[in-house]
């Protein structure tokens, strides 16, 4: 074989992983040299074992809820997230808290709190929908800032379901976020229907519509996760063959793989080198290898390496 192999410069981790994984560096480098992580701090399980290897336990919201006294031990929050109630629960159990929030995650919070605010005090009559996927760590954080008190759909079939069944009122105020990772294109059409929905329902105009502020839509997809779809999609158009490497538990995984997909049929989606297959390749293929915002540089260095192998074979 004569494959040629290129790394998307754009792929691995985004900078609030990033951040995550150099603090939780930062202290288990120190003597005491243990951190526990409330949840996977990526999803990704090569990235998770080096970090286990250095002193790294995970552990999971029934732990935390168990825990009698961590007795001072450090217990970071990873970049999805949490809601307000696990900061009071940890305290309680004397965690020290190393807060690794993304801070565009951060901002997105504040956000709905301010939004959720009003709608509790009575200064506006709405209601808080959520672009995102229903039990993922970032939407349930998110949920938290508003006590609960927002609806959460994964794509178009839920929203008009969640409308035909009344759960959404077209009359009232709505305010529409969107989980940080999720798909722009996806969230611009979910938006975009609703307006629709919404002005048909006050009988008026799009335009005049547009005019009253019944709908708010908020930008909370984080610019790096934007940029990425289109800059991946160009990558996957300029190769054969992708070899997409994340987490099967990587909800930006599924998204960016899935878009990889939708361009290029010959997109595998991969976890670790041993995946890999010869039979995947043809003679002078251009091989593409990228990954999610959860994926290692480090890894999708070695499965290009693995890649190569066989042109020596």
């Amino acid at each position: 074989m004569k494959l040629s192999v290129d790394i998307d410069a754009n792929s691995g981790f985004c900078a609030g992983v990033t951040r995550a994984i150099r603090k939780a560096e930062e202290q288990l480098d120190r003597p005491e040299g243990r951190l526990y992580s409330l949840g996977a701090i990526v999803h990704n399980d090569a990235e998770l074992s080096r970090l286990e290897a250095k002193g790294l336990v995970t552990i999971d919201k029934e732990d935390l809820e168990e825990m009698q006294d961590a007795g001072g031990e450090s217990l970071l929050i990873r970049a999805h997230g949490e809601p307000p109630s696990t900061y009071v629960k940890a305290r309680q159990v004397h965690f020290n808290i190393i807060d690794c929030t993304c801070p565009v995650v951060l901002k997105l919070q504040e956000s709905i709190r301010e939004a959720y605010s009003k709608i509790k005090d009575g200064t506006v009559d709405g209601q808080i929908i959520i672009f995102g996927k229903i039990g993922h760590a970032e939407v349930l954080g998110l949920v938290g800032q508003a006590e609960g008190h927002a609806l959460v759909i994964e794509n178009m079939k839920m929203l008009e379901e969640a409308v035909y069944g009344k759960r959404i009122d077209l009359k009232k105020h709505v305010e529409i976020f969107s989980q940080t990772t999720k798909n722009p294109a996806e969230y611009a059409s979910i938006c975009s229907r609703l307006e629709e929905m919404m002005a048909k329902e006050n009988e008026l105009p799009m335009q005049r519509f547009s005019g009253r502020g019944l709908l708010t839509v908020h930008n909370t997809i984080c610019a790096q996760v934007a940029t990425r779809h289109a800059r991946l999609s160009k990558f996957a158009l300029e190769h054969d063959i992708l070899i997409f490497v994340s987490g099967k538990a990587s909800s930006n995984g599924k998204v960016l793989c899935d878009r990889c997909k939708s361009l290029n049929i010959r997109t595998y989606h991969i976890e670790t080198p041993d995946e890999i297959r010869k039979e995947w390749f043809r003679e002078d293929d251009k091989v593409g290898v990228c990954g999610a915002a959860s994926t290692p540089k480090w890894l999708l260095e070695d499965i290009a390496n693995n890649i190569l192998s066989y042109n020596n074979e």
